[in-house]
């Protein structure tokens, strides 16, 4: 498979007063290819968020380079950047950020309208689609506060998917769930990855990690480990197997 996103020796330093300086990411070399399902899980203050920040351009890295689809991100400017986002990254947060003065169909719409690269009748049948396969088609004319956290989470999916992007950034996108709507929501991603889109994901749950294909483990701003479990299928039956192989593993990285 094609490489799609790969760090070099990424680092990110805050200033904090005039002497004090705290190294958040530390030299972290990563590599997410065309189709993968990856995790990055570790203690909190690890930086897995610093680090999907960093490289998905939200944030500006201190040293080391970040290439996504063959683009230096270091050499774009924050224009660039941000048509970059738009155009070919999609975000799932774990707080939704909906805009409240649209309702739920106009919050999905919104990042192609944007985008202008394609006709707003194309637009809105790809929303519709998307819609009725993430089970939310009845809430099309629903506003944000007509709908559970579920369902509000399966909007972000929709509108993190509506330009078909290349990579879709998950940072804890099940954390304010409970377990039953975090099940769905994975699965869901899971689904989502098998049609080409790359998935990765910070997460601190182990019932997420598990049906990802690639764990990698931060401590203290660097990826200290990394274990391999395959692709996720659901029709197999291997759950126990996976996370009793993964759990191990994790309790010998200290988590």
């Amino acid at each position: 498979m094609e490489t799609l996103l790969e760090t070099n020796n990424l680092s990110k330093t805050y200033v904090v007063g005039k002497d004090n300086q705290i190294n958040v990411l530390k030299n972290v070399n990563i590599k997410i290819n065309e189709g993968d399902l990856v995790s990055v899980m570790g203690p909190s203050g690890s930086g897995k968020s610093t680090l999907l920040h960093n490289i998905s351009g939200m944030d500006r890295l201190t040293s080391g380079n970040v290439k996504f689809c063959g683009e230096e991100l270091v050499n774009l400017s924050e224009a660039e950047l941000s048509s970059l986002r738009l155009k070919k990254m999609g975000f799932i947060f774990q707080q939704i950020h909906l805009l409240k003065n649209l309702n739920i169909f106009d919050n999905i719409i919104l990042p192609a309208y944007s985008a202008k690269m394609e006709s707003r009748n194309k637009i809105n049948k790809r929303a519709k689609k998307l819609m009725k396969q993430t089970g939310i088609a009845d809430l099309i004319h629903n506003d944000i506060t007509q709908a559970s956290g579920g369902q509000l989470q399966r909007v972000a999916i929709c509108r993190a998917l509506i330009n078909q992007p290349n990579i879709i950034f998950g940072d804890e996108p099940t954390g304010a769930l409970n377990s039953k709507y975090a099940n769905e929501i994975m699965e869901l991603l899971a689904e989502i990855n098998q049609t080409g889109t790359a998935v990765l994901l910070v997460t601190h749950d182990i019932k997420v990690a598990v049906k990802t294909e690639r764990v990698v483990y931060m401590l203290d701003g660097s990826i200290v480990g990394e274990i391999k479990l395959g692709r996720y299928l659901r029709e197999n039956h291997d759950m126990e197997v996976r996370e009793k192989k993964l759990s191990t593993w994790l309790m010998q990285m200290g988590f």
